[in-house]
C-alpha cells in the first residue's frame, strides 16, 4: 500500500469540502486538519505554492468496502453539485471492479472502487493512481530502474500505459495525450 499520496490544490477549503463529502461515505474521516494540510490516513491535500503547483490530470482510486459505498460516494458528490466523471457500475475492462467517478474542484478524477480482491486488513484509503506524464518512455525508465529496489514490479508495459505494481496497490503512468474514456 502507499505510505502517503499528497496533492497541491488551488483552494484548500473547496477541496477539503469535496473530499470530506465523498470520502465520508467510504468511512474515511480526516486524521489531521490544519491551515496547511488535510489528511485522511494515506491521502492528503495542501495548498499550492511556488515549488508545488496545482496537481492536475491525476486519477486516484479510493477503496470502498462495498458496492453500496461506491454508490454513496458518487451520490454524495452529485448531490453536493460536484461533476460526474462516470456513474457507478462494473468496469469489466478491469475485471470485477465496481467504481464510480467524480471530478474534484481542480479537475482530478476521484474514484470509489470496490474489488473482489479486497483485503479487509488493508490500512489506508488509496487503492491506485493513474498519473499523466509527458514522456512515458522516460517515466518508464525511471520506475523500471527503481522498482526492484522498492519491492515493485512492472505489471503492464505498453507504449502509452505502464503499470507499477506493489503487494496491495498499483499506480499507472499514462501518456498525457491518451484519452481515458
Amino acid at each position: 500500500m502507499f505510505d502517503h499520496v499528497g496533492i497541491a490544490v488551488a483552494d484548500l477549503a473547496a477541496s477539503e469540502r469535496f473530499y470530506r463529502t465523498v470520502l465520508s461515505g467510504l468511512g474515511a474521516e480526516p486524521s489531521h486538519a490544519d491551515a496547511e494540510l488535510v489528511e485522511w490516513e494515506d491521502w492528503d491535500i495542501g495548498p499550492t505554492d511556488r515549488e508545488h503547483p496545482v496537481t492536475r490530470g491525476l486519477h486516484v482510486g479510493f477503496r470502498a468496502p462495498s458496492r453500496a459505498a461506491v454508490d454513496a460516494f458518487w451520490q454524495a458528490g452529485i448531490d453536493a453539485g460536484y461533476r460526474d466523471d462516470g456513474a457507478p457500475g462494473q468496469r469489466t475492462v478491469y475485471g470485477p471492479d465496481y467504481g464510480g467517478f467524480l471530478l474534484d474542484p481542480d479537475g482530478n478524477s476521484a474514484e470509489a472502487v470496490h474489488t473482489e480482491r479486497e483485503d479487509p486488513g488493508l490500512a489506508g484509503c488509496v487503492d491506485h493512481l493513474w498519473i499523466r506524464v509527458r514522456d512515458p518512455a522516460a517515466s518508464e525508465r525511471f520506475y523500471t530502474t527503481i522498482a526492484p529496489h522498492a519491492g515493485l514490479r512492472i505489471g503492464v508495459d505498453e507504449p502509452d500505459h505502464v503499470q507499477v505494481v506493489g503487494e496491495n496497490f498499483s499506480f499507472s503512468l499514462i501518456d498525457d495525450e491518451r484519452p481515458l474514456t
